[in-house]
């Protein structure tokens, strides 16, 4: 949820767009004499339309985000999603883990247009360029693992896990070049799954859901977003997404480096190479061929240069360097 960088204003009628019923629902659960004064949509996501809704009232001005799933795939699963999303937020509420302040939430699109959220606007802005990057490095690190510790109860617990792809699934790039390579690595994942000692997760943790504030030298965390796929498993399926987003960003030495500086924090990962790597991998080929789901929004944020060629090499890259390290 980006606050001035990476949004585009789109004035303050959104009933041109579909989203009288979903404006009229905001607007209801405001104070009175509170109205909705601009819009502006925020870029860098995929699975859902961001909004920011600049509110006018007699105490001055303030900003929500509207989150909204409008395509097909989304809509049919974001009951699950969303209502899961409220659930985190609220618990969230009582920590020290930057997030935002859930408002109110329609999660079967009982009242607005599309199955919504709403929640209070974080400050800062989503960082992905290069330069920098190692200077920031070591604190999603830090942050992960507050995560991960984060003390929950039975009820509170979020659903066990589930993998993004499965050896049926993967799908090399079509000009590959290292055929072998893929084969290799889509073998370790038919194993059963390593034994592991189970954590709250995000399950989308990387670079483009973490927002900062300071200047280059001195940056701070000062938000963590996107919750809907919230889990319960291994700290490695976290530290191993952001691992292969970082790769893909940065490079495969800056993916690689991530697991290192978790544990540097004081994080717990696998004991054994080999069911490091099975985390690593698994998380990995969710993103083949090209990884363009995620290369999308980021190209809209400044990163041009994450070509579909360059993707590929990189995660081509990064998956001998797992190999090459806990093979």
């Amino acid at each position: 949820m980006v606050t001035g960088e990476g949004a585009e204003r789109i004035g303050a009628d959104l009933e041109d767009e579909g989203w009288s019923a979903t404006r009229a629902w905001v607007e209801k659960g405001l104070p009175e004499a509170e109205r909705i004064d601009d819009v502006a949509r925020l870029r860098g996501g995929w699975t859902s339309e961001m909004r920011r809704l600049d509110i006018r009232g007699p105490g001055g001005r303030r900003s929500l985000v509207l989150r909204s799933f409008v395509r097909p795939f989304f809509v049919r699963h974001a009951e699950g999603l969303l209502t899961r999303e409220a659930a985190v937020l609220r618990l969230l509420g009582g920590t020290d883990v930057p997030a935002a302040t859930l408002v109110a939430v329609d999660a079967t699109a009982q009242y607005c247009d599309h199955p919504s959220l709403l929640m209070s606007l974080l400050p800062g802005t989503v960082r992905l360029a290069d330069e920098g990057a190692d200077r920031r490095a070591e604190l999603p690190a830090r942050q992960l693992l507050r995560i991960h510790r984060l003390p929950v109860t039975a009820e509170t617990r979020p659903r066990t896990y589930q993998a993004w792809t499965s050896p049926e699934r993967v799908r090399p790039p079509e000009h590959t070049e290292r055929p072998e390579l893929w084969q290799r690595a889509v073998n370790v994942i038919r194993r059963e799954p390593p034994e592991y000692l189970a954590c709250f997760l995000h399950r989308d943790f990387h670079p483009g859901n973490v927002l900062f504030t300071g200047d280059g030298d001195d940056p701070r965390i000062s938000g963590v977003v996107d919750w809907v796929e919230t889990s319960w498993g291994p700290a490695d399926l976290d530290v191993a997404h952001c691992s292969t987003a970082l790769t893909l960003l940065h490079g495969v030495p800056a993916g690689m480096r991530f697991a290192d500086r978790y544990v540097a924090a004081g994080g717990t990962l696998a004991e054994g190479p080999a069911a490091h790597l099975y985390w690593r991998l698994l998380d990995a080929l969710a993103f083949a061929p090209d990884a363009e789901k995620v290369a999308v929004p980021w190209r809209e944020v400044g990163r041009a240069d994450l070509t579909p060629a360059l993707l590929t090499r990189r995660l081509e890259d990064y998956l001998q360097a797992l190999f090459d390290r806990y093979a």
